[in-house]
């Protein structure tokens, strides 16, 4: 594949990250909230925030002053992209059905489906008031019925963010923040409660913390810097593509940004109007650096080998800018969220158009979708079978058993044939 891709622009080599102290530290605040609680979540509070909370737990003064001083347009908006990702939410969760089915007369198989109880939605602080992000995460949990869902922030998270997550339906809010929430929502605290579930992305310290209690907890998935690749041909705009990829660049200096074509003329004229729009953006300082350090564009020889290279990248974000977008969109597999056509901005999904913006990355996008309602339900099975239903499956039962030397299992199964019974 790669004699027939040109690389205009290319990433700098990753850079071997000190994974080893991020494991240790955030392995020590795990062991210590875990046998301190509060006492240490306070701790950590002060060391890494600058914090000192008496209390973690948002109050309802609080979080009503916070939904006052929201401004009026800006609260419409928030709660416009509630309404977008409800709906959406309720609409995908409409498919996930029960199931009861007869295998074979007297086999019947089903299965149930089941919210997850008490959901943790990690809201990031980071370096904007993401408003959208506890929209992402608590919404859909609310429409697949959870029981209980708790949100954490950091201490020092702006107001508004407060206030999406009262808007969004969050049953109680807490300022804590860092590998130390994902800690307590795991194994609980004096303050928080044990969760089954944490959702939500952060910064690498977070990560690793969700990493590491996964298992005690379930986890939405592992995230890293965000991402945004555009796959276009000769009908490509440079203009709306660099704007695009710098829109995303301004998360973060780690963000990757892309540009997959078959259009050498396209791919020049996107490198010149990248350069051209950073010297008036002024997020600059971010986008700027992302771009040097993980820029990236590639010319590919035909369509097939850009759909096959997209496929390899898997991008989080992947926007599809061609002559017939949505025959493209058929052939591509890999890819956290697809936006079809040029008019289908990133940023729309990414506020408020209605799909989540939590999405797989670092090629995660081969296997795993991003976070949605499903992510929030547990699809699980149950049997019950009558005499027939004992009669066809009992004697392979039997025979599987015993061929496994396994009698306790051939005991079991030969139990039911003898007594002439259903398992009921």
């Amino acid at each position: 594949m790669d004699e027939n891709i040109i690389h205009l622009k290319s990433p700098k080599p990753p850079l071997a990250s000190d994974t080893d102290l991020i494991e240790t530290t955030v392995k020590d605040i795990i062991s210590n909230v875990r046998a301190r609680g509060d006492e240490a979540v306070r701790q950590y509070a002060r060391t890494f925030d600058g914090s000192d909370l008496a209390t973690f737990e948002v109050s309802m003064e609080e979080r009503l002053e916070a939904i006052a001083n929201l401004d009026p347009q800006t609260r419409k908006d928030t709660d416009f992209a509630i309404e977008r990702v409800k709906a959406f939410a309720e609409a995908q969760l409409r498919t996930i059905l029960p199931l009861e089915f007869d295998a074979l007369p007297g086999l019947h198989l089903g299965h149930r489906i089941i919210p997850v109880q008490v959901v943790g939605a990690y809201v990031p602080g980071g370096r904007y008031p993401i408003l959208s992000a506890p929209v992402m995460t608590i919404v859909p949990a609310k429409v697949a019925g959870c029981d209980q869902i708790i949100a954490c922030l950091p201490p020092n998270a702006h107001p508004a963010m407060i206030a999406g997550c009262h808007l969004s339906g969050v049953d109680r809010i807490f300022k804590v923040g860092g590998a130390q929430a994902v800690a307590a929502m795991a194994f609980g605290t004096e303050t928080i409660p044990a969760v089954d579930k944490i959702v939500g992305p952060g910064n690498a310290y977070v990560n690793e913390a969700k990493r590491q209690v996964f298992g005690q907890v379930g986890i939405d998935q592992l995230a890293g810097p965000s991402e945004i690749f555009v796959v276009a041909d000769e009908t490509g705009d440079a203009e709306m593509i660099a704007t695009d990829l710098l829109a995303q660049a301004e998360h973060d200096v780690r963000t990757r940004v892309g540009l997959i074509t078959t259009d050498r003329g396209l791919a020049e004229a996107t490198l010149k109007e990248v350069e051209r729009q950073l010297e008036t953006l002024p997020t600059a300082d971010v986008a700027g650096v992302a771009w040097r350090d993980y820029g990236q564009i590639a010319v590919c020889a035909d369509e097939d080998t850009m759909i096959a290279y997209s496929d390899h990248i898997a991008a989080e974000h992947l926007e599809v800018h061609t002559r017939d977008p949505h025959s493209t969109a058929a052939k591509l597999r890999n890819y956290g969220s697809l936006f079809i056509g040029k008019l289908a901005s990133v940023v729309y999904s990414d506020k408020c158009c209605g799909t989540n913006h939590t999405l797989p990355t670092m090629a995660a996008g081969r296997y795993t979708g991003g976070l949605w309602v499903g992510s929030y339900v547990k699809v699980c099975t149950h049997q019950w079978l009558d005499k027939r239903g004992v009669a066809a499956v009992a004697p392979p039962a039997v025979r599987q058993s015993r061929t496994e030397g396994m009698e306790g299992h051939r005991r079991a199964a030969a139990l039911r044939i003898r007594q002439g019974e259903s398992a009921i």
